[in-house]
């Protein structure tokens, strides 16, 4: 019997652009992409890294979250997702993704530009879950500006409040739960490194949660946990047609990557199983550039 798996060109593994254009207002809804994102639905495996793990993941309903959302209750993790309440259709099939595993699965509907629900949230969480040793900080905001004159201070407040002031509101809340050998994983992107024009609030953000976790990773292995970031290049997500991007960049997205290819969720989930686990022990304060060949400087 050959137990051997079949081996992929990695260039032809998912679609390629051109795509349809099909914008979606703000936050968007996974269902309406074409083509269809995976997030690991049906290709994700486990093997129980993360058994009887307690974990919470911000913006846990599409895109990466999701993605690894399905990846940690394969690997044995009991889940709590954050998400926007205009995205419960796709929070829904999340939860049921981490219940069929035979995994709690907890719904944390809320807007975390809001300080107090940040904190409750995590409180949530930790009730729900019965502990809390993984934290993944993965919600963001990305609206694009064509030029400086078209962002707006609300435009920038929204973002900074999404994606760097909600990190710090929730880390806040959730490090006295955790104990020695828990993970904090924030998300960052390529564009801390190599920023666009059109997106500057978003690529200043990005650039600020490198900071942050590097500098929240010194203090946290002083009692035994660890903190490392995920920068991320191109990947089809449900963030880029809800205005992260134009629609003629959204048509060509991932097109300039070494693949040819925007990357799908599901090739980001291995890095935060493998930062969630002990298999990452010696692993802190440490960013995993994951580009499609472009890099990180």
């Amino acid at each position: 019997m050959n137990d051997r798996l079949t081996i992929q060109d990695p260039r032809k593994r998912y679609p390629a652009p051109p795509f349809d254009a099909q914008p979606q207002p703000m936050p968007g809804l996974v269902q309406n992409m074409v083509p269809s994102p995976d997030h690991g639905e049906e290709s994700y495996k486990g093997s129980g890294k993360l058994a009887g793990r307690k974990a919470l993941i911000t913006g846990g309903d599409s895109g990466i979250g999701r993605a690894v959302a399905i990846a940690f209750a394969r690997e044995g993790a009991d889940v709590a997702i954050s998400y926007l309440e205009d995205e419960e259709p796709d929070a829904e099939r999340v939860i049921e993704l981490i219940e069929a595993e035979g995994r709690i699965g907890v719904a944390l509907p809320g807007d975390i530009k809001n300080e107090t629900w940040c904190r409750e949230m995590v409180e949530k969480a930790v009730s729900d879950l019965g502990g809390l040793d993984i934290l993944v900080i993965n919600a963001a905001r990305q609206q694009y500006r064509e030029n400086l004159s078209e962002l707006s201070t609300d435009d920038f407040d929204q973002t900074m409040k999404t994606n760097l002031y909600a990190l710090h509101w929730i880390a806040q809340a959730a490090v006295p739960h955790l104990q020695p050998g828990s993970s904090v994983i924030t998300t960052a992107s390529v564009q801390a490194y190599e920023p666009s024009p059109i997106l500057l609030d978003y690529a200043t953000t990005k650039a600020g949660i490198v900071a942050y976790t590097k500098a929240l990773s010194k203090q946290l292995i002083e009692k035994g946990v660890r903190a490392n970031v995920v920068a991320p290049g191109p990947f089809w997500t449900v963030l880029q047609p809800s205005g992260g991007q134009p629609d003629e960049k959204v048509r060509h997205f991932g097109e300039n990557s070494d693949f040819g290819r925007p990357g799908q969720p599901v090739e980001l989930a291995p890095v935060y199983v493998l930062l969630a686990s002990q298999e990452a022990s010696f692993i802190n304060g440490e960013v995993y550039g994951v580009t499609g060949g472009k890099g990180i400087a």
